[in-house]
């Protein structure tokens, strides 16, 4: 397998911080988003990725989003394998430690 492009929680927050426009895209379950997710990530559930495939744009970069990045580093094997150019948060919603919403 092609390895997944990376970003860590910290470089993502600095990120935001100096206002980059990213896609994030949160895969978690209804439940879990509850507890907060990053402002401006988007909920698809990892379920209903392959549904959802209209709602992504081949000519941008997503980021997507778990608790510990194991299910979204899945997600990121599949985006990819449909030609979508993805990158994946590792360590997950529980190493984020900048603002949720």
């Amino acid at each position: 397998m092609d390895s997944i492009e990376k970003i860590t929680t910290e470089e993502l927050k600095k990120k935001l911080e100096s206002g980059d426009k990213l896609e994030l895209v949160d895969v978690r379950e209804d439940e879990e988003v509850e507890q907060g997710m990053i402002p401006g990530a988007r909920h698809i559930r990892m379920g209903t990725i392959p549904d959802n495939l209209d709602k992504f744009d081949k000519d941008t970069e997503y980021i997507f989003i778990c608790r510990s990045g194991r299910r979204s580093e899945n997600v990121c094997y599949y985006m990819k394998d449909q030609g979508y150019n993805v990158r994946n948060m590792v360590g997950g919603m529980l190493e984020w430690e900048g603002e949720t919403e």
